[in-house]
């Protein structure tokens, strides 16, 4: 009788021996590895409300900017508009179109 031909299925390894509940390495390894997402997930936390933070108080001083501009075109807008031009009337502007494109080579 022939003895059956031995295939990959067959070969022992340690693998077999070892699992999670007798491998406590592994879970010492994930809980490192746990840890370390921990840090770096808070770093991101942090340094993304330092970001929202400036952008806020960035907003506020272009608010602050606009509105004070405001203030001042305005102020100037209503001097202007009870005084009389100066000079002639106003000129056309000068026209810069001949008609169309032209390139010169």
């Amino acid at each position: 009788m022939a003895t059956p031909r031995r295939g990959l299925r067959d070969i022992r390894t340690m693998s077999d021996l070892l699992t999670e509940t007798s491998n406590p390495q592994r879970k010492f390894l994930k809980l490192a590895m746990l840890a370390m997402e921990k840090v770096r997930r808070s770093k991101e936390r942090k340094s993304a409300r330092q970001r929202i933070e400036d952008t806020d108080s960035r907003l506020a001083e272009v608010d602050a900017e606009s509105e004070k501009l405001l203030r001042l075109v305005g102020a100037t807008a209503g001097d202007e508009r009870g005084a009389a031009p100066k000079g002639d009337e106003a000129k056309p502007a000068p026209r810069r179109s001949q008609g169309r494109f032209r390139l010169r080579y």
